[in-house]
């Protein structure tokens, strides 16, 4: 008998609802940011860049992004201040799942810049890939590849890329880039994870002692998402993330992305 524990934090695992650690580092990442944020008034004109963990998926730059306005929600502006909840609000959420068209972006969100004085933009690593790739190889440049032909990431910097293509269009003074990948990746469980990792080991101990074989998760794909040993034969990865969820859409509104 074979017992699977699912662990990823880009929750994009086919037929399981929620993976282990994404929501841990969805919450984490907003806290890295709320920090990160501040420095949005330590220069005239500031772009700051939260790159979060994703290469084909963008569930865990949309959680981060969820959570962190949630904690700006929480928190006491004083008027008449530069620093407002406008100006450290997420004003662009960029993911794999969603086409960039960066001069539209850039038009829409120099406006945010004129207004505020500042941008923060979240990104997944892997945003926007397809059409660096395509413009490096219109230009006749190599692109960096693995012995599996994937894109190496780590060369073509999709944040830094647009970071940089951004900055011109909404007349930036200073660019700042943060990653909150491994910090977000590394912590430790929150209790919707243990509560969840709990749930799953109680009933993959059942199935284990019964001889039944399976990846223990929430079955989206059973009436009721029940948590059970699903079959090994159903589990395949590259599940990408739901933009018409309907607080995704939601949010995407709010910031005036659509």
């Amino acid at each position: 008998t074979v017992i699977g524990m699912p662990k990823t934090v880009d929750n994009d695992v086919y037929p399981i609802k929620q993976t282990f650690g994404a929501k841990t580092a969805a919450c984490h990442g907003a806290s890295f940011f709320e920090n990160v944020v501040s420095e949005s008034t330590a220069n005239p004109r500031m772009l700051i860049i939260h790159e979060c963990m994703g290469r084909d998926s963008g569930y865990l730059t949309a959680a981060t992004s969820l959570e962190y306005r949630n904690l700006l929600k929480k928190q006491k502006f004083v008027e008449g201040f530069t620093t407002s909840a406008a100006s450290r609000d997420i004003h662009a959420v960029w993911i794999p799942e969603i086409p960039i068209d960066i001069e539209k972006e850039g038009a829409r969100l120099k406006t945010a810049m004129d207004t505020h004085g500042n941008v923060n933009v979240f990104i997944s690593e892997g945003s926007g890939v397809h059409d660096i790739v395509r413009e490096m190889e219109a230009a006749g440049t190599e692109v960096p590849r693995d012995a599996f032909g994937h894109v190496k990431l780590d060369k073509i910097n999709p944040g830094a890329y647009f970071s940089k293509r951004l900055a011109e269009l909404i007349g930036a003074e200073k660019v700042l880039v943060q990653k909150s990948g491994y910090f977000a990746r590394a912590a430790a469980s929150n209790d919707f994870d243990r509560e969840l990792i709990g749930k799953c080991a109680q009933v993959g101990v059942d199935a284990a002692i019964g001889g039944v074989s399976g990846c223990m998760g929430e079955d989206e794909e059973k009436e009721g998402c029940p948590v059970r040993p699903i079959e090994f034969s159903r589990i395949k990865g590259g599940k990408p993330f739901d933009v018409n969820l309907p607080w995704f859409q939601s949010m995407l509104k709010d910031i005036g992305q659509i």
